[in-house]
């Protein structure tokens, strides 16, 4: 009989043996002849086990999955609460000490040698272990390192002190550092009490990063896919994605009801043309390249500052110097802190200078590169506004619709991240401006060479 014939024969008993066995030898032959996987696996499940044993393990595998999402989603509720409550803390110091800073701008601003010695010092005496920040955080979702505890005080007292003395920085690192310190430090506590947890550890640090931002930006859906693509470019953490959900939410919410507000401007709309779509193509070139600029500077001027300055309390008082001196007499103070006057002038028509973008780049990466803290995204922010201000005039287009546009892709081309500047730029500014949004986004994110802010972060396939 040939091969045909034998798969088409009856199913009953034969010499070599019950009818049954014979099934089983022709539906094994019989799926040996397609090549995809779940035939091949099929086919060994017939070979070393039954077909209903086989199937009940997968089932029991997806019961459990599903099992270990639910407590992790149940887990991060408190979390997120957590993190919001600190990140009220840390949004009440900053708002303090910027108003104490703008009631006397050049006094305070000449302190910012001193307060760079003692951040220096702080991190020598207490911060061993501590000095490379989110980078650190990216290192502990691979579990190549964890995170102090200590780093969440350290990074937010330092954070007041560079605010106050008005150095060039944001407040999203800080942010998402305690967010992720807290994330951490609460999944290697229950890796140790159950095995369910063995594998959830970066689950737990994504939780902590989405808590972090939502609860400072009160940009929940910008947080929930930030958290999920900015450790792996290239990758979605979709196994994290509902416990990253509830804990973005419920930091937003609490964060919220104690005060916090996000920065929300309606932005009309511009009709979307072929003529257009060409002048988008262009801005997102510009947004990826300037992004990129930002990124590779702040990586090579920390580098040179640290081999041309070993002592970092020598280094940050000079360089502290240069820039308080920097400060007082570019127009007084316009360049420090967040750069909200320059967001906010860009984004309602207000006085922007053609150089605002500039200056407020090379002395946020002087700032940040001399060693004092902050984030960078706020600063990102007014950089990426103001430059859509400043060249909007050249495209014939309203500088507030192009300010809105260089906020979000700058924002993306530094971070090497694609949804989470759409959402922000949806959040923001409204769904008005989405498609315009995701294609000047879409453009940032490959016009930057794969360049982000964060060192420690992998790519895959980007």
């Amino acid at each position: 009989m040939n091969e045909k014939e034998e798969l088409h024969a009856p199913l009953v008993s034969r010499d070599t043996g019950s009818g049954a066995d014979f099934s089983k030898s022709v539906l094994i032959k019989a799926l040996a002849k397609f090549n995809d996987e779940d035939s091949e696996e099929l086919r060994k499940s017939w070979e070393g086990e039954s077909f209903v044993r086989h199937y009940e393990r997968r089932v029991l595998t997806s019961i459990e999955s599903y099992r270990t999402v639910g407590i992790l989603s149940l887990v991060a509720l408190p979390l997120g609460i957590a993190i919001g409550l600190v990140e009220v803390i840390f949004a009440s110091g900053l708002a303090f000490v910027t108003k104490t800073r703008l009631s006397n701008p050049v006094v305070l601003t000449s302190f910012l040698p001193l307060a760079g010695i003692f951040i220096a010092l702080l991190y020598k005496e207490f911060g061993k272990g501590t000095e490379r920040g989110m980078n650190l955080v990216f290192e502990a979702a691979e579990e190549k390192a964890s995170v102090p505890l200590r780093l969440a005080p350290l990074v937010m007292i330092s954070s007041w002190l560079t605010h106050l003395c008005g150095g060039s920085a944001g407040r999203e690192g800080v942010a998402v550092q305690i967010g992720a310190t807290i994330g951490d430090q609460l999944g290697r506590l229950f890796k140790k009490i159950s095995p369910l947890f063995q594998n959830s550890r970066d689950t737990f640090i994504v939780c902590g990063i989405a808590a972090g931002f939502a609860g400072l930006f009160q940009t929940p859906l910008a947080a929930i896919f930030f958290s999920l693509e900015v450790l792996v470019c290239g990758e979605l953490k979709y196994k994290s994605l509902f416990p990253a959900v509830v804990s973005a939410f419920s930091a937003q919410l609490v964060a919220h009801y104690f005060g916090l507000s996000g920065y929300h401007v309606w932005v009309h709309a511009v009709k979307f043309t072929p003529n257009l779509l060409w002048k988008l193509l262009l801005l997102g070139l510009l947004f990826g390249l300037s992004g990129a600029f930002f990124s590779v500077s702040l990586k090579h001027t920390k580098r040179f500052l640290s081999r041309t300055f070993k002592n970092p309390v020598v280094r940050s008082f000079l360089c502290g110097t240069i820039l308080s001196l920097a400060f007082i007499f570019l127009h007084g103070g316009r360049y420090s802190g967040f750069g909200e006057e320059i967001t906010h002038a860009s984004l309602q028509g207000g006085d922007i200078f053609a150089y605002d973008w500039i200056l407020k780049l090379v002395l946020t990466v002087f700032t940040l590169s001399a060693g004092f803290q902050g984030g960078e995204l706020t600063p990102l922010f007014a950089i990426g506004s103001s430059l859509g201000a400043a060249v909007a005039t050249f495209l014939s287009l309203p500088p507030e619709f192009v300010a809105a546009l260089g906020y979000s892709a700058l924002f993306g081309s530094a971070t090497n991240t694609f949804l989470a500047p759409i959402l922000i730029g949806f959040e923001c500014f409204g769904a008005e401006n989405l498609p315009a949004t995701v294609v000047v986004c879409a453009v940032a994110f490959f016009a930057n060479f794969g360049r982000s802010i964060y060192g420690s972060q992998k790519k895959l396939g980007v």
